[in-house]
C-alpha cells in the first residue's frame, strides 16, 4: 500500500500553490500513491494569523475545496487536504483550520479542526504567536476510513498531546495523519514526537510538513512515515519533496498481538 507526503512551500498566491500542489500530487499518483497528504496551509501561507480572512470558504463551497475534490477524483486517491480556512458563521473575525479528507470519487470523507492553536511565546527569541487570534479551535477527533485503514487527522501543535492520540486510539485508529507548518528550528522535536506517538500507540504515524523559506521563519520539511515499531520508513529533507513508501497494513496488527501492550493499559 503506497503513501505520500506532499512536503511543499506554500506562499501568499493560492493559485500558485496550488499549481504546485496539482503537479506534487500528479507525481505520487504516477508512483502508485493511493493515499496522499498536503500539509497544513498548503494553499495560502499568510504573514499573520488573520491573513487566513481573506481567503477563507464556506464549508462546501470554493476553489480550494474543489481544487481537493477534483484532484483526488482525478487521480483516485484518497487525499487528505492539510488545512484549509473554512469560515465560522457565529465568529466572523475567525475561521476554522479544517482538515478535509477526500474519496478517491471526490466524495468528502471526513472534516477535522485543529484542537490546539500555537499561543505561545517562544523562548531564546523565537518569536510570539496567536494562532486563537484568527483560528477557532476545534473540539471533536476525527478517524476517517483510509486505504490504510482508520486513520485520526491531527494537525501540527497537536502532536504535542499524547492524550488526544489515545482518544484517537479508544475510536479505532490504527493511522495517524498529521499535516504541519513546523518550524526548523524545532524540527528534532517534529521527528522525536513523531516515533513517539507510533511506539506508545502502536499506528502507523504519516507526517507531512511544510518546507523553505517563509516570511516569518524557515519552515523544517523532515516529512516522516513511521512504522507501529517506532522505525522510521522514509524521511524527506528540507525542500520540496513527494515522500512516497509502502506501508504493510496488516503488520500494525500483527505487531499489536504480539507485545500487547495496549490491552495492558491500566486506567486506575
Amino acid at each position: 500500500m503506497n503513501v505520500a507526503a506532499i512536503q511543499m512551500t506554500s506562499g501568499l498566491e493560492v493559485d500558485a500553490n496550488l499549481a504546485t500542489a496539482g503537479r506534487l500530487l500528479a507525481a505520487a499518483a504516477a508512483d502508485g500513491a493511493c493515499l496522499a497528504v498536503l500539509p497544513e496551509n498548503f494553499a495560502f501561507m499568510g504573514r499573520d494569523e488573520r491573513d487566513r480572512l481573506a481567503i477563507a470558504e464556506d464549508e462546501g463551497a470554493g476553489p480550494i475545496q474543489d481544487f481537493l475534490a477534483g484532484t483526488a477524483a482525478r487521480l483516485g486517491i484518497t487525499l487528505v487536504g492539510g488545512t484549509i480556512p473554512l469560515r465560522v458563521t457565529e465568529e466572523p473575525g475567525r475561521v476554522a483550520a479544517a482538515s478535509l479528507v477526500y474519496a478517491p470519487d471526490g466524495r468528502r470523507a471526513g472534516r477535522y479542526d485543529k484542537i490546539h492553536l500555537f499561543d505561545v511565546d517562544v523562548p531564546d527569541g523565537g518569536g510570539t504567536y496567536r494562532e486563537s487570534a484568527g483560528i477557532r479551535p476545534g473540539v471533536t477527533p476525527e478517524v476517517v476510513a483510509t486505504p490504510l485503514g482508520p486513520a485520526g487527522i491531527t494537525v501540527c501543535y497537536d502532536l504535542r498531546f499524547p492524550e488526544l492520540y489515545r482518544r484517537l486510539l479508544d475510536r479505532g485508529a490504527e493511522v495517524f495523519v498529521i499535516p504541519a507548518a513546523w518550524p526548523r528550528k524545532r524540527v528534532a522535536h517534529w521527528t522525536l514526537l513523531g516515533q513517539a506517538r507510533a511506539v506508545e500507540d502502536q499506528c502507523v504515524v504519516l507526517q507531512c510538513n511544510t518546507a523553505g523559506i517563509h516570511a516569518r521563519h524557515e519552515m523544517g520539511g523532515h516529512s516522516q512515515v513511521v512504522d507501529a515499531t517506532g522505525q522510521v520508513l522514509a524521511a524527506a529533507g528540507l525542500h520540496e519533496e513527494v515522500l512516497s513508501v509502502d506501508i504493510d497494513t496488516a503488520a500494525t496488527l500483527d505487531w499489536r498481538r504480539s507485545f500487547p501492550v495496549l490491552p495492558d493499559r491500566r486506567l486506575s
